[in-house]
């Protein structure tokens, strides 16, 4: 938003504000420059009879003014409205007397210079470069999380499922370690039943997700048995991470994840 003050080329007359591509200017500054004698608040309202709408031709703003009061200065608010252009032009024509037609007549100045080749072009301009620079900023916040997930993918180092959830509380989903294992099971990551239960999925084997860690144990009568421990591989969990941070239902179609 930007204010163009009395006394500056675009304009002699007014405050005139931008928003975009819309110019708007204060009623009360209009009513001033109309020499209209009576009260503010009762011109206006005649003025809104004729079918501006609000929101649309004007907003209600509340201004605030200095004032003289026993000796000291009084802040006072002020009702006020800021008008579109069109709105200002149609209201010094419904005046009908000279200064209505001169001011209208700056007002359509003041127009003609906003709408010059030269302005749009400088509009267009500073539009590109505000996005360039708001792409910019969002890259580079974007650069510590794509250096994770690439370090993250890149890396050797599987994690337990429990350590996991960890990852995924601190991305902003509130999940614990039993939650993720009955959320895994459901949406077809993990086995669910039987001795294989909580090993990963041929799926999600092949997906790279996890990889199964065997080990073996001596047991005291002197025979051995294997355990098997599922781990989350760095690929894996990225794709955990941005699944169940992202992901609002519980349940998913398997098939076009993998």
């Amino acid at each position: 938003m930007t204010a163009f003050k009395k006394g500056g080329n675009m304009n002699e007359l007014f405050n005139v504000t931008t928003n975009g591509d819309k110019l708007t200017l204060s009623a009360r500054e209009l009513h001033k420059e109309l020499n209209i004698a009576g009260r503010f608040s009762r011109w206006f309202e005649q003025m809104s009879e004729y079918g501006f709408e609000e929101n649309v031709d004007y907003t209600s703003v509340q201004n605030c003014t200095e004032v003289q009061n026993n000796g000291g200065i009084q802040v006072r608010e002020l009702q006020d409205y800021q008008i579109t252009l069109d709105m200002a032009k149609e209201i010094a024509m419904l005046q009908r007397n000279e200064k209505g037609k001169q001011i209208r007549k700056k007002l359509i100045e003041l127009e003609k210079a906003w709408n010059s080749p030269e302005k749009v072009m400088a509009r267009a301009l500073d539009i590109a470069h505000k996005t360039i620079a708001n792409l910019q900023i969002e890259n580079e916040e974007m650069k510590p999380k794509a250096f994770f997930a690439d370090a993250v993918k890149a890396s050797d180092s599987s994690i337990l499922i429990g350590d996991l959830a960890k990852l995924i509380k601190q991305n902003g989903t509130d999940i614990g370690q039993k939650r993720l294992f009955e959320r895994m099971r459901n949406d077809g990551f993990l086995m669910k039943k039987g001795a294989s239960k909580n090993m990963p999925t041929q799926k999600a084997m092949e997906k790279g997700l996890f990889e199964v860690k065997e080990r073996v144990v001596s047991n005291p009568d002197g025979s051995t048995r294997i355990t098997r421990t599922t781990k989350v591989t760095g690929e894996g969990q990225v794709f955990f991470i941005n699944f169940y941070c992202k992901k609002k239902s519980t349940k998913f179609d398997l098939e076009p994840l993998f």
